[in-house]
């Protein structure tokens, strides 16, 4: 233990475990505390060295483990007592994932804090199904967006009028429960009923799901396909080219040989990401 810790915030990717940097991986080797979220892979939980604390704060579905003030104080809390910390976040930190609020406060408590990218879902998952988020042949921009927003506030902070009326893909992350809303809006505001859309669940991992629709029938497809989180919304023309380039999920044997894995600790085989 040193006199004053650090934490370094470290992408954990999409969720295929082999998405992790190089760095991260490292990193994850060298921790005393380990503080990682419900998208982190949990094999790399199997890379933390003998003795290290891994402690666990998801958020799944409303059901929060920690308060985000909670966890701020649990990473700080750690690093001035000397730990090495590194808080483990699904994809990129600085994606919607809160980590530049986390880092606000590390720098605040006078600590050092170094970030580690990740591979973001919100590219990692639509190349997973197939689907270029840029083609020259259809479009050349890409928009990130979050679905998560709450849609009761008075004014959104999304500008519909914008995403409505561009050409470019638009991604929305943590976007299944506002799904219908989400899809009315982009109507409202100029795109076509019949854009093509896809949602795409538990990305780059063994259990990912595909649904492919249009703009006015997807927030129907999914309920009645049960699509739960966590999964990311792609609304564009690249949804088309899918049927061309999909791969993951064409892979011989897929669900036999890429959703279990031997545990490191147990030695029992177990759903990836369970």
């Amino acid at each position: 233990m040193q006199d004053k810790g650090i934490v370094y915030l470290v992408g954990a990717g999409p969720g295929d475990v082999d998405l992790i940097t190089v760095k991260g991986l490292e990193l994850i080797k060298k921790a005393d505390v380990i503080v990682y979220d419900y998208l982190s892979n949990k094999r790399l939980l199997d890379h933390v060295k003998k003795g290290a604390r891994i402690i666990y704060v998801g958020k799944k579905g409303g059901d929060h483990t920690l308060p985000q003030d909670d966890i701020n104080r649990l990473i700080v809390d750690r690093a001035a007592m000397g730990y090495i910390v590194v808080r483990l976040k699904g994809g990129d930190p600085f994606v919607f994932g809160r980590g530049g609020e986390e880092a606000e406060e590390i720098v605040n408590a006078g600590l050092m804090c170094e970030v580690v990218p990740g591979v973001t879902s919100a590219a990692a998952v639509p190349a997973y199904a197939g689907i270029p988020l840029t083609h020259r042949d259809y479009t050349s921009s890409v928009s990130f967006i979050t679905g998560h927003e709450r849609f009761e506030k008075d004014k959104s902070s999304i500008d519909w009028e914008h995403f409505g009326r561009i050409r470019g893909t638009l991604v929305f992350l943590m976007g299944i429960k506002n799904l219908e809303h989400i899809a009315s809006m982009l109507m409202q505001h100029g795109r076509s009923n019949d854009t093509p859309v896809a949602l795409i669940r538990w990305g780059t991992t063994p259990r990912q799901q595909t649904l492919v629709s249009t703009l006015e029938n997807v927030a129907y497809d999914a309920k009645q396909q049960g699509f739960k989180p966590p999964a990311i919304f792609i609304v564009g023309d690249v949804v088309n080219l899918r049927n061309h380039l999909s791969w993951f999920e064409n892979r011989p044997l897929f669900w036999e040989k890429y959703c279990c894995y031997p545990c490191k600790r147990t030695g029992k085989r177990a759903l990836e990401n369970t």
